[in-house]
Order: C-alpha cells, then sequence, then structure tokens
C-alpha cells in the first residue's frame, strides 16, 4: 500500500480506522484520499483496507 508516497505494508487485514489508530493519527484533524477518491470519516471503520491501495492523508494546520 502506499501512503503519503511511502509503501506501507499491511500485516494483516485492517480497516481504515483501524491502521489510522496505530498510526497514532488524529482523525479529527486529517482528511484522508483513497485511490483518489476522499474517505468521509463516517466511513472509515467501514474501508477495508488491501495492499493495492493509495492512501493521501492530510492535517489540517491553522494559522493565520
Amino acid at each position: 500500500m502506499q501512503v503519503n508516497g511511502k509503501t506501507v505494508r499491511l500485516e494483516q487485514d485492517q480497516t481504515l480506522l483501524a491502521f489510522l489508530t496505530s498510526e497514532q493519527f488524529n482523525c479529527q484533524t486529517i482528511a484522508v484520499e483513497r485511490n483518489g477518491a476522499i474517505v468521509p470519516k463516517e466511513d472509515y471503520e467501514n474501508v477495508q483496507l488491501t495492499d493495492a491501495d493509495t492512501l493521501e492523508i492530510v492535517r489540517f494546520v491553522g494559522g493565520g
């Protein structure tokens, strides 16, 4: 699987939410694109990841 341009090997079947949690992402402050489509936050626990997936994970940053 590709995550932000880096190859990540899935050790086991897991959902997007499980992956994000294991990688210590704060799901409230990120947006996830999977294979070119934005994943709604309410779907994170239902999206099953595969090694063929490409994820782009961006964090919201405040500033002024």
